[in-house]
């Protein structure tokens, strides 16, 4: 008999239910977001402050950080929580960045490291590319990136030298999800983490200073098109500054398995930056993408807006789904035939370890005994469905799914795509 928790429907996306406690944590933030200046002098002021550092680095932060702030201000709705989770993503962005300078003054050979023919999932989310991360990331000849390690590449200089057998940065990211699991108790259905699981590199980005992931923090109209209008090849370059520094302080060697919605429109800055790279591209029908994540995204929301409108956030979603679909059906020949592989979300999960014996083989990967024991232990321990389903309604977003079946069609018949019947 299974001990799976039974399926849910989230009842209160659109008035969220808090416990006393948490209730009195929110309030508890009010005074610190009435003091937050809403500008990028000063959140660099406080970053260099609290590391004791005062070198960002070449300046490509400053526009895109300096755009996001306004439209997280203006146009997001944010509640006190939100205003003062911005703020403090914003800083700790720019004092990761201040260290990553740093490293590069005190160790200049790190410019040498080499990230050389890296693994790249791309896909949006809901459609398995979680799951395909960490799965490969198991295989102990490869670079990955762990949760807690994507927070906080280098640590704090204070802690560069110690001696505790958990790195403290370690214990934060644990201690970040714990207190996230006490606002959202339902958010592990959707998306389980733990520190050490793989993670994608948008936290990367945030620190070269321009992401997608900054949409997900404050959803603005202004900062989805100053993104989509730009060019991201600078800050895709500066992500691989990040690789470097983190590849050098690890004793291992090996490639890099790297994974993002994000990638998904940005082909292009990932071949100029990536040229040996091996692309893997993810595809599930776009209309359970759209209930999906849209029911994860206003979930997500209550920690962060003041009112929190379920039309207003799905119709977001559903029109930036279809415009990366777009992107990617525009620029998928760009990506080398011997070099991409499509993988389809029903083909994944009918067969994880033939989907990652086909990856390796595109890429040239070696995959040894020992990598494919990690990965069926890794399966073994992460059960799909550990902690019970979310049932998803297009309904709750105000969204036809007939509609979306059609406008999402092109995307279906370009990748032969299965229809997964609701």
């Amino acid at each position: 008999m299974s001990s799976r928790p039974p399926d849910l429907r989230i009842d209160d996306l659109a008035s969220p239910s808090f416990s006393p406690d948490v209730q009195e944590m929110l309030g508890a933030v009010a005074p610190m977001a009435e003091t937050i200046a809403w500008t990028l002098d000063a959140a660099l002021e406080e970053a260099a402050r609290e590391t004791g550092l005062t070198d960002f680095g070449e300046d490509i932060y400053s526009e895109p950080m300096a755009v996001f702030l306004r439209g997280a201000q203006d146009e997001a709705g944010l509640s006190p929580m939100g205003e003062v989770t911005v703020w403090r993503q914003i800083v700790q962005f720019l004092k990761n960045r201040l260290l990553v300078e740093e490293e590069f003054k005190r160790r200049p050979e790190i410019a040498g490291e080499v990230i050389d023919r890296p693994i790249i999932i791309a896909g949006l989310p809901r459609t398995g590319t979680t799951h395909l991360h960490n799965l490969i990331s198991s295989d102990p000849g490869l670079h990955s990136l762990p949760w807690w390690e994507s927070l906080e590449p280098l640590p704090p200089l204070a802690e560069t030298e110690s001696d505790l057998d958990v790195d403290p940065r370690w214990h934060r990211a644990a201690e970040g999800i714990a207190m996230r699991d006490r606002f959202m108790p339902h958010f592990k259905r959707m998306h389980d983490m733990s520190p050490d699981h793989a993670h994608e590199e948008i936290h990367l980005l945030a620190i070269a200073g321009s992401t997608m992931f900054f949409e997900t923090l404050a959803p603005s109209e202004s900062w989805r098109e100053y993104y989509c209008g730009t060019d991201q090849t600078p800050w895709y370059g500066y992500m691989r500054r990040i690789l470097q520094v983190i590849q050098s302080r690890r004793p291992t060697s090996g490639r890099w398995i790297l994974k993002s919605p994000q990638h998904l429109e940005q082909f292009s800055p990932l071949k100029r930056i990536f040229p040996d790279a091996t692309f893997v591209v993810t595809h599930r029908d776009p209309v359970s993408i759209t209930a999906s994540f849209a029911t994860m995204a206003t979930y997500a929301a209550r920690l962060s807006q003041r009112v929190v409108d379920p039309v207003k956030l799905g119709g977001y979603w559903a029109r930036r789904i279809e415009q990366m679909l777009r992107a990617c059906v525009k620029d998928r020949e760009q990506l080398p035939q011997e070099h991409s592989l499509d993988v389809r979300f029903h083909e994944f999960m009918a067969d994880d370890l033939a989907t990652v014996e086909a990856i390796y083989r595109l890429a040239g990967n070696p995959l040894t005994e020992e990598a494919r024991t990690a990965m069926v232990d890794f399966m073994a321990l992460h059960p799909r469905g550990k902690y019970g389903r979310v049932l998803y309604d297009l309904a709750d977003f105000g969204i036809d799914p007939a509609e979306r079946r059609q406008a999402l069609d092109f995307y279906v018949q370009r990748f032969n795509v299965e229809i997964e019947e609701r």
